[in-house]
């Protein structure tokens, strides 16, 4: 089969298509004939050793390899065709259409992929494409998890989300609106149009006008891009109010420990893993039309390197997608 295959740290031309041996489904296994990926963030990070703070870099090494990506093939999540179960495999059976996130397991730059009955895999609506399937998972998944999860977001609160662009946020402002929130995005000024078309109350031109400005407003300041930090947002939170942090470095690692003993306003942050309840849950949005996948643009699997180029630009919309069939 044809796969990208990263060997080596680097810039986006370190990635190269390439023949590899054909996957085998395990017993529990389902193999996936990949119509559609994605390149995020996540395999950037990778793939460039760009991590977020210096702690991580100090580990990056141990965690993904010395010289190159211990993963070869990059990629979180595809959409496609079952084309073969293994044999202890009852939920899913050649021919039908699914969705699935490896998350740090990868390998879905592929034409194959073979991935666990039990892991996050699940049906695609037939109302929805493959390449709109696959823009929702890494986004969507993160939002959830900290809006959901750790916030406890409740109708009424008020939700600010930082990088509302981008593939988490517009997750993240959709989401938000659907657990009952008033919304206000902060994102650059040619994207205004595309948040509030998301359902965002108010959309902020963070070149033009400043969040911080005025005295406690939100509930909840979400910042999926790393572009503040809590003590920047104190002044906009209500006394109980909670910074979500989804870019970690060791100071936002100390801020969640003491602020969860000292109480009052609140950080709070995680590692997020894909589940199937999540991605069925998802997926159940999107078909009926409260979760709106946002393509910022599509490269076929031979131009990949164009797709990683757009991700480490900093100026996508939504998500990178690749298709493959």
């Amino acid at each position: 089969m044809l796969a990208a295959v990263c060997t080596k740290y680097g810039p986006p031309e370190v990635v190269r298509i390439a023949e590899v041996p054909d996957p085998s489904p395990g017993p529990s296994e389902v193999l996936i004939r990949v119509h559609a990926t994605t390149v995020t963030t996540a395999d950037w990070r990778v793939r460039a050793r760009a991590m977020p703070a210096p702690i991580f870099r100090l580990l990056a090494p141990l965690v993904l390899g010395v010289r190159g990506p211990r993963t070869r093939v990059l990629g979180t999540e595809c959409a496609g065709v079952v084309e073969r179960v293994g044999a202890r495999v009852t939920a899913f059976g050649p021919g039908d259409r699914v969705v699935a996130v490896t998350g740090i397991g990868m390998g879905t730059h592929a034409e194959l992929v073979c991935v666990r009955e039990d892991s996050a895999l699940t049906r695609v609506p037939e109302s929805l494409p493959f390449d709109q399937a696959v823009a929702i998972p890494f986004g969507a998944m993160v939002a959830l998890r900290y809006l959901r999860d750790m916030a406890g977001v409740k109708p009424g609160q008020r939700v600010l989300v930082i990088g509302a662009s981008g593939a988490i946020g517009v997750a993240a402002v959709q989401l938000a609106g659907y657990l009952g929130a008033h919304v206000t995005g902060v994102c650059g000024g040619a994207n205004v149009g595309v948040v509030r078309s998301l359902g965002a109350a108010a959309v902020l031109d963070r070149s033009k006008e400043d969040f911080r400005a005025g005295g406690p407003v939100y509930d909840v300041v979400l910042d999926t891009v790393g572009a503040t930090s809590f003590r920047e947002c104190k002044a906009v939170l209500k006394p109980h109010g909670q910074f979500l942090a989804v870019l970690m470095g060791l100071t936002e690692l100390c801020q969640i420990v003491w602020t969860g003993l000292v109480g009052g306003r609140r950080v709070r942050g995680a590692v997020v893993s894909a589940n199937k309840a999540d991605l069925v849950l998802l997926m159940r949005l999107a078909e009926a039309g409260h979760l709106r996948p946002v393509i910022d643009s599509s490269f076929p699997l031979r131009r990949i390197v164009e797709a990683h180029r757009r991700v480490d630009s900093g100026r996508k919309v939504g998500s990178v997608v690749v298709t493959v069939l």
